[in-house]
């Protein structure tokens, strides 16, 4: 693959690049420019019973060579992963438009298939003396073929979070990206290809949700289904896991996350981290907090604070180190943030932005005395577009900030700790920052939602668990003869 005009965009199915069995293609386009980079192979339901059924074919040799032995292939990937760094920054550069000066994803990849390379050792069970004449005992084991589907906005580092513990727990893999952003995605399929990777244990499919993703979702040989997307798509995948196999899954879903800003916080580092938290990746990340709750008494403050940080980013192409604030993936991200900005005119005011152009780009657009149950406040946007209202006791901003579906990323600024633990113990989320806020992760943390933004949790000390299943067997000991 060259960077420079010729990208990767066949099918990887048993070890081998190949077309899709119909000969289907769907255009990948620039978000700078609108221009046509590339047409990618579409995998229809064949593709996905090819990519399934070589999975399966190499489950078996798969599962039974050692922690070591898998993680070998591993740590090679992670190593090519990391040597590729800046390949993978241009694709995504060119291809989502995401901007070089906050590319990361390179790096932390290769972390994850490093780490484990290292984890399958963990895959370990207990034993038990407690039933009279017993030995008993349980094993973690591999499900078999297990399907990863990954987002457009971070392609690369979904596609470790959930592959690498997946191979290294024994399964066999089907990986699917969006059709959004296909091309990071095939270049790994290239680097799988060079770690040598047996055929059939990691098989990578570019293709739409109708038909790929829900062929892989209602797959009887698929055992266990890792998700990260939108809410709405998470249920649809339940439905089809349900009326199939019922297939373990683990979904990473949407998110509203709120911050919530009290008059003892240092003002001026909440304004700055909480407008980063809007520009880093232009907004489109399911942890971006979205909604920003501020005490009467320090609003106006912080507003100006916050409005000075968060017009400060420089829009422009995402190839140039100076910008950090690049396109929306594509047309229609940018008329979905547009008909949300339309909806908090109409609902509160505009401080500031509120345009779009040329091409995907949005303006950073933050609102304020938006309604509650305004969909602006109810659903998640993807964009560089805020709305701060404000508060007055702790109990309403934690009402505020639970009153919403989603519960995934949640933050609370104050210089008390005191309340920075009640607000935390009693925020409806999978994650609390205290005096910080998104992207800010921790890897050994788990990571995961309440309510609608999803079921399970990732992390180092978590995901290999998600691709495991448990098995207890009973042994019965004859006691000892008289």
């Amino acid at each position: 693959m060259s960077v420079d005009g010729t990208f990767e965009t066949r099918l990887y199915i048993n070890g081998n690049f190949c077309p899709g069995n119909t000969g289907k293609q769907f255009s990948v386009r620039s978000p700078t420019t609108g221009e046509i980079i590339a047409h990618v192979d579409e995998a229809e339901e064949i593709d996905v019973d090819n990519a399934v059924a070589a999975a399966k074919s190499a489950s078996a040799a798969w599962k039974d060579l050692s922690p070591r032995e898998r993680g070998a292939y591993l740590r090679r990937l992670g190593d090519l992963i990391e040597a590729s760094q800046d390949e993978l920054e241009r694709i995504e550069a060119i291809a989502t438009g995401k901007c070089v000066s906050q590319f990361f994803e390179a790096s932390v990849a290769a972390d994850v298939f490093r780490y484990f390379a290292e984890a399958g050792w963990h895959a370990q069970g207990t034993t038990s003396l407690h039933t009279p004449d017993h030995i008993n005992f349980s094993l973690k084991q591999p499900f078999g073929v297990v399907a990863c589907i990954t987002p457009w906005n971070l392609p690369i580092l979904m596609f470790a979070y959930k592959v690498a513990p997946a191979l290294a727990a024994g399964n066999t893999v089907v990986h699917k990206s969006s059709e959004k952003a296909p091309l990071s995605a095939l270049f790994l399929a290239t680097l799988a290809d060079k770690a040598r990777f047996p055929p059939g244990v990691l098989n990578m499919i570019s293709g739409f949700g109708t038909p790929a993703g829900s062929a892989l979702a209602s797959h009887m040989e698929v055992r266990c289904l890792s998700f990260t997307g939108s809410s709405a798509t998470g249920q649809k995948i339940q439905i089809a896991a349900l009326n199939s196999n019922m297939k373990h899954l683990h979904l990473e879903l949407g998110g509203k996350s709120p911050a919530l800003i009290f008059h003892d916080a240092d003002l001026q580092a909440a304004a700055e981290q909480t407008a980063a938290s809007l520009t880093f990746m232009t907004g489109q990340s399911c942890i971006t907090n979205s909604r920003i709750y501020v005490e009467e008494s320090v609003a106006d403050k912080f507003i100006g604070l916050f409005k000075k940080a968060f017009t400060s980013s420089h829009l422009g192409n995402p190839l140039d180190p100076d910008t950090t604030h690049g396109p929306q993936i594509d047309t229609v991200q940018c008329d979905r943030v547009q008909s949300y900005i339309k909806i908090g005119c109409n609902d509160g005011t505009l401080l500031t932005g509120g345009r779009a152009g040329p091409g995907c780009f949005v303006e950073p657009t933050m609102f304020e005395n938006v309604p509650e149950d305004s969909p602006l406040m109810q659903e998640e946007v993807f964009g560089p577009v805020v709305v701060i209202n404000r508060f007055g006791s702790e109990s309403e901003a934690i009402d505020c900030a639970n009153r919403s579906e989603f519960g995934l990323y949640s933050s609370v600024f104050t210089g008390n700790m005191d309340r920075a633990m009640r607000v935390a113990r009693n925020l409806e989320a999978g994650t609390v920052a205290i005096n910080c806020t998104s992207p800010t992760l921790a890897m050994d943390m788990p990571f995961g939602g309440w309510k609608r933004s999803g079921l399970g949790r990732e992390g180092y000390m978590d995901s290999l668990e998600n691709f495991l299943e448990n098995k207890t067997v009973l042994m019965h000991i004859s006691p000892q003869p008289e």
